[in-house]
């Protein structure tokens, strides 16, 4: 059985999509599933970037793509009222069900549908409020074990190169983003492409940098 580490933001259009579709990905594979929520935008602070959301153009196009992704696909997707928007409470909410331990799908499934279903606004505090009550958290999602918690898996996500979400990590290798479940899923077959080309990826020498 295969373990998979799944680095995730409930900010992110293509981590909800992911997570939608990771049922079928993996379908007829033995595997285990640890969801850890992390703060994308420090990761995009620790390396550099901005998030597709905030540059002109690939910001209207990640939404149109999205939509047009979720009707492929077949999955419930409105857009929120208002995007990009603070995640913390939500992330922190996710992790305070979880506790002592990281959420579980049932946990991430709800407060993905929160931000995805309904084109409502995410961190609606009247919303917030009804989404705590439903998911009862055993611990205050702005204690400091919480908040701990969530800086861990996002220091242990940056430690391990996870730039993006959603990131999968298996046997030591990270698969970035929706169009990536074809490609784990192979993986969790043997596909014998892995055994030279995953790591002869690694080789390409940089010939200009900016």
């Amino acid at each position: 059985m295969k373990h998979i580490t799944c680095y995730l933001d409930f900010i992110s259009p293509y981590a909800y999509l992911a997570f939608e579709q990771l049922p079928e990905a993996l379908m007829d594979h033995s595997t285990s599933m640890t969801y850890k929520p992390v703060l994308f935008g420090a990761l995009l602070k620790h390396h550099g970037q901005l998030g597709p959301a905030e540059i002109a153009g690939k910001r209207e196009w990640t939404y149109r793509q999205v939509l047009w992704l979720a009707h492929r696909h077949g999955v419930e997707l409105q857009l929120p009222a208002t995007h990009p928007f603070n995640p913390l409470a939500l992330l922190r909410l996710a992790l305070a069900c979880g506790a002592p331990e990281q959420p579980n799908r049932y946990v991430c499934e709800t407060v993905f549908r929160h931000v995805w279903q309904g084109g409502l606004e995410a961190a609606d505090p009247e919303r917030l409020q009804a989404l705590t009550r439903q998911l009862q958290p055993a611990r205050p999602p702005d204690s400091d074990e919480v908040k701990a918690r969530l800086k861990a898996n996002t220091a242990e996500a940056m430690a391990l190169g996870v730039f993006g979400v959603p990131t999968f990590e298996v046997d030591g290798k990270l698969f970035w983003g929706l169009d990536a479940l074809p490609m784990l899923r192979a993986y969790l077959a043997g596909d014998a492409w892995f055994e030279g080309a995953w790591d002869a990826a690694a080789t390409i020498a940089v010939g200009v940098k900016r």
